[in-house]
């Protein structure tokens, strides 16, 4: 959600800050600002200047060209509003009352409350509405207190502070601090958000995530939670909540430059889609090798004991990992033959179902910062934890795109699906990759449970090697066609559409894209329930797309079609062109496949006219409003 930059070097800090922060654009945001200390001159003391605007960074960037932030010391930070409106003055960087200390934050501080009524009794003057300003008041009058007792400003002081402040917040955070009289110290901390620092020569630069560090170096050291980082121009001291120094090494990068370039693509959300033929061709080629043994084709990072006693799955997602995780829980189900489970993660936390021994818990969240995935997943681990009964034991599992996310230091079983930066807020390269991540569990389980032929198995895994050529030529295909179709339905209010078994989650995707990025109202439904109310909402000037493939549904799905048809809605079919699907009045063909693969072809049509439908709006494809790419907040 929120994105943080901040930067200690030898180098002027806001143009580096403010590149940043382009680079995080796509987390979603609706103001912005950054903080730098600036050196004082001959007998003036060093200050913090601070600028922040309201609305796209470019007013920032304009404020900054027009009044300067100089100083090689700074912080920067995207604000999507949580606590008080998007307006000026609840923008960050916040600041203490004289000016001194100045934060940024991601996530909640949940008992900002209390806090805030604390130092409001002790005189403390807040300008906003956020959670985040507790936090500059807290550690300026931590900084006081020392100073009070003899102590002299120094790096260490502002470590102490920081410290001590950490230990009085409740909630997710990821912070960076600045104090005007330390202009050569940098402090970080996180717990529960994402936080990466970028190791430069002499110089160091933070973020949220590792988009914003391209250019500037390809060796991290990725947070983990509850760390403090103490930041010179010197080096890294990296201490646990308790202040005992820890040491990691850091990690290299490679391949991010070229990614978030949109090259000759208008939005990146449509060089994204494009990229998916690339995208299944990468996993193919890790994942199913043709090399591969035929009893056991898919190649996961997982020994035969990690599939052996495993009588049910759980699956906790948010949003469009949701939606994949609904076709994983269909291939888990029917062709590995596992009990499978889906639930929103947000609600799961509040109304677990009942504890059921030998149970796989799969979170699935692109970011690996999904917030109520996360403590979901926490959760889960906790209630079964305190069970002395190795059948009720945690057993977890990540599908993510990134490898260094939180999830991955909380979940023991990583599948990373690889899709590479995804900068378009809409999800569809990193949705296809979390329905593959789903195929190769799905194929792994069957093929050591049996629950499937071998010939089945082989279809299934030949099919799949057939996707990144159909692929292509879908998305070329269908570019046109979709463009072409958006001009006619760019100005509709209410769309349905309709799929059933593997495909109703597909439904639920193109419902869902079409209102992220187009802001038109859009509901997905199994196609047998329109009769069953929805059916209601038809006539004339509601659309209803329909997803008819081949297989045990497809003679239902076009009768479900016909209702609709028969109450005047304009009727869009993806599907197969054969003769039965003729009834529909515009169609958005794709190939005849089994029923099992179809997912990953029927997906493709409603990205391209979602995005096509709103690029035709004149809308921010790429930074929809009031959205984020990385839900950090419960």
């Amino acid at each position: 959600m929120c994105g943080i930059v901040a930067f200690i070097g030898s180098r002027e800090a806001s143009p580096l800050l403010l590149d940043g922060l382009r680079k995080l654009e796509y987390r979603g945001y609706d103001s912005a600002g950054l903080a730098t200390v600036t050196i004082g001159e001959k007998d003036q003391d060093d200050f913090v200047t601070c600028k922040r605007a309201k609305g796209k960074l470019v007013n920032l960037s304009e404020l900054i060209e027009k009044e300067g932030a100089p100083g090689h010391l700074g912080i920067g930070h995207t604000r999507w509003a949580t606590h008080g409106k998007p307006e000026e003055h609840n923008a960050h960087p916040h600041r203490d009352n004289s000016g001194e200390v100045a934060v940024v934050q991601n996530g909640i501080i949940e008992n900002h409350t209390s806090l805030r009524k604390k130092l409001e009794g002790k005189g403390v003057q807040f300008l906003s509405q956020t959670d985040t300003e507790v936090i500059p008041h807290l550690i300026s009058h931590e900084l006081d207190h020392f100073l009070a007792n003899g102590s002299s400003p120094s790096r260490s002081l502002l470590l102490q502070a920081v410290q001590k402040v950490l230990g009085l917040l409740e909630g997710a955070y990821a912070i960076a601090v600045i104090w005007s009289k330390t202009p050569d110290a940098l402090v970080v901390a996180k717990r529960q958000a994402s936080l990466v620092i970028g190791l430069g020569e002499g110089e160091f630069l933070c973020a949220s995530d590792k988009p914003a560090l391209t250019g500037f170096t390809r060796t991290i050291l990725p947070m983990e939670d509850d760390e403090i980082a103490l930041l010179t121009p010197l080096g890294i001291e990296l201490y646990d909540i308790q202040g005992k120094r820890k040491d990691r090494s850091p990690v290299v990068l490679s391949g991010l430059d070229q990614e978030i370039d949109k090259q000759h693509f208008r939005h990146f959300m449509l060089k994204e889609i494009h990229e998916q033929p690339e995208t299944v061709e990468l996993w193919l080629s890790k994942h199913l090798p043709i090399h591969a043994p035929i009893d056991s084709p898919i190649v996961l990072p997982y020994d035969a004991s990690f599939y052996e006693s495993i009588e049910q799955i759980q699956i906790l997602a948010c949003g469009t990992s949701r939606h994949a995780g609904m076709v994983g829980a269909y291939l888990l189900e029917q062709f590995a033959g596992i009990r499978t489970s889906v639930f929103f993660a947000s609600e799961f936390r509040y109304a677990p179902p009942p504890l059921s021994p030998h149970t796989l818990t799969i979170g699935v969240t692109q970011s690996g910062e999904t917030a109520d995935t996360l403590a979901a997943l926490s959760m889960e681990h906790q209630r079964r934890s305190v069970l002395d009964n190795n059948d009720f034991a945690s057993f977890q599992l990540g599908i993510t795109n990134s490898s260094e996310s939180s999830l991955a230091l909380q979940v023991p079983n990583i599948l990373d699906i690889g899709a590479g930066i995804e900068v378009g807020v809409a999800a569809t390269k990193t949705f296809l990759g979390q329905l593959l991540a789903f195929y190769g569990l799905a194929i792994s389980f069957a093929a050591r449970r049996k629950s499937r032929s071998q010939e089945e198995i082989n279809a299934l895994c030949e099919e799949l090697r057939s996707i990144p050529k159909q692929l292509k030529d879908l998305v070329k295909e269908h570019n046109q066609l979709a463009e072409s179709l958006a001009h006619r339905f760019a100005d509709t209010e209410d769309v349905i559409f309709l799929g059933r078994g593997i495909n109703y989650p597909i439904a639920l995707e193109g419902a869902l894209k079409l209102k992220e990025i187009s802001y038109i109202h859009a509901e997905g439904y199994p196609a047998g329930e329109m009769k069953h109310g929805p059916i209601a909402l038809l006539d004339q000037r509601v659309p209803v797309i329909s997803i008819a493939t081949e297989g045990i549904v497809f003679e239902k799905v076009l009768s479900n079609a016909q209702e609709a048809k028969a109450r005047d809605a304009s009727l869009i079919g993806i599907c197969p062109q054969t003769v039965e699907t003729q009834i529909f009045d515009s169609l958005l063909p794709i190939p005849k496949v089994s029923e099992w693969i179809s997912p990953l072809l029927t997906v493709i049509p409603m990205q391209l006219l979602s995005y096509y439908i709103a690029a035709q709006r004149g809308l921010d494809v790429d930074q929809p409003r009031n959205l984020a790419k990385s839900v950090t907040v419960e």
